[in-house]
């Protein structure tokens, strides 16, 4: 994760201080919050499961920042359930949300703050403004560290980047009452992409709800695959 003076994105973040708290103790099930003092604002990241693991989705939210995502707080919940079975969830808090340089920037320090402890692949994942946040960063780097991106309600500003990303594997979601961002939107990141699958869910708004449950149900079989060493998908809950 260098650039062509070799200068990482962490190098590049001005950081003046880090502290980390772990705010569950456990060797499948911890949770770290970190935060990263830097020249230009403060950066969050919330470490769901083993800092070790060699796979992570990175969730990114939209203009306005925040860590929940979608409806019912669907970053949250992956990471409580996908840290819990082996594959790391980083939710990232811009320091500067709507800077579409600056967040993407920000999501690829988190990467390279997980590779620096051993991860080895990545699936960035983003609602609205935060889609061509993840379609960027993905683009960044090669198919051996991101092999897969997930938008939620994506924006199409942004994402003429996924032209690079044929040969990923993409997911692109989107409700089909989505009064902010029209489905179009997504439809068209296809389009330039020229790969992957459109999922249009019935009566969703812009935060997906309330299908909530279901994307979570589909995230967890869908994320443990994109991985070129294939986790098991996650047992839904009876």
């Amino acid at each position: 994760m260098t650039d062509d003076e070799g200068e990482t994105p962490l190098d590049g973040l001005g950081l003046l201080a880090m502290q980390t708290v772990s705010v569950k103790a456990g060797a499948t099930d911890g949770l770290d919050h970190l935060e990263l003092y830097t020249s230009r604002g403060l950066l969050t990241i919330l470490w769901h499961g083993r800092p070790e693991a060699e796979h992570v989705v990175v969730c990114v939210g939209g203009a306005m920042g925040g860590l929940l995502g979608p409806d019912g707080g669907l970053y949250q919940r992956l990471g409580d359930r996908l840290g819990a079975h082996g594959i790391g969830v980083m939710r990232v808090d811009y320091r500067s949300p709507n800077d579409l340089p600056m967040c993407v920037h920000d999501t690829l320090c988190a990467m390279e703050l997980a590779a620096r402890h051993g991860a080895r692949e990545f699936v960035p994942i983003g609602h609205s403004f935060g889609g061509a946040v993840a379609i960027q960063a993905a683009a960044h780097l090669d198919v051996e560290s991101v092999p897969g991106v997930v938008t939620f309600a994506t924006q199409s500003a942004g994402c003429e980047m996924a032209e690079r990303l044929a040969d990923r594997d993409l997911l692109f979601v989107h409700g089909t009452n989505d009064s902010i961002l029209p489905h179009q939107s997504s439809e068209m990141v296809r389009m330039l992409a020229g790969a992957g699958d459109l999922w249009l869910i019935p009566e969703a708004d812009h935060l997906l709800a309330p299908a909530g449950d279901e994307i979570l149900e589909r995230m967890l079989v869908h994320l443990p695959s994109v991985f070129s060493s294939p986790e098991e998908p996650v047992e839904p809950r009876t």
